[in-house]
């Protein structure tokens, strides 16, 4: 993908159903790690109730290496899986929900747990702040004194950045372009060098 949203900020969304509080929490994480980290973040901070379901996708919104859920102690597929299904219908990437629950005293049985859970998370994304990621990937560089004017004109105009330069016998160039614009680019500076310079790719 070339953009995603992402969450702008840590999100809450709280309601009460039949005398049970539902405290949902939408976080921006980068990773499965970063994921793991907030969800134990919130366990730390609620650990008087009595679940802590949760859901991510850790990476962009169409990577299905990084998605995960859990019931934590509710009926099998009445918390996580619900959860999931609206975190993936949503287009936000990087981003883990935890509702947390608070338990009344009153069953609500599995209709009303998948309506709880799953409910909160869309009630949450719905008011969540969001920002737009464009991937960037990183490149080196290496132009002649008399190049690095047009070679910066041409970063900006394909929105990338110059993140760091060296001034050697050459012009050594640390460049990050977003990934949608790594085509255009190298061909404009494939007919600015006539084959000349070559972009290498950090990894």
């Amino acid at each position: 993908m070339d953009a995603w949203d992402i969450p702008a900020e840590t999100f809450s969304f709280s309601e009460e159903i039949k005398k049970s509080r539902f405290i949902t929490l939408l976080a921006h994480t980068e990773g499965v790690e970063a994921a793991r980290a907030f969800v134990q973040q919130v366990k730390n901070e609620h650990s008087t109730a009595r679940h802590h379901c949760w859901a991510w996708v850790a990476g962009a919104p169409d990577d299905s290496q990084q998605l995960g859920f859990s019931d934590d102690g509710e009926p099998s597929g009445t918390a996580g899986k619900p959860m999931l299904a609206q975190l993936m219908g949503s287009g936000v990437g990087e981003i883990t929900a935890v509702v947390v629950r608070y338990y009344g005293g009153i069953q609500l049985g599995t209709g009303g747990l998948v309506k709880a859970y799953g409910g909160g998370v869309q009630q949450a994304l719905k008011l969540l702040p969001r920002l737009r990621k464009v991937p960037m990937l990183t490149f080196t560089l290496a132009c002649d004194y008399a190049q690095l004017a047009e070679i910066e004109r041409m970063v900006a105009r394909f929105h990338g950045q110059v993140l760091h330069s060296e001034f050697l016998q050459c012009v050594s160039l640390t460049l990050a372009l977003p990934h949608a614009q790594v085509a255009g680019f190298t061909r404009n500076l494939t007919d600015l060098s006539r084959g000349a310079l070559h972009l290498a790719p950090i990894d």
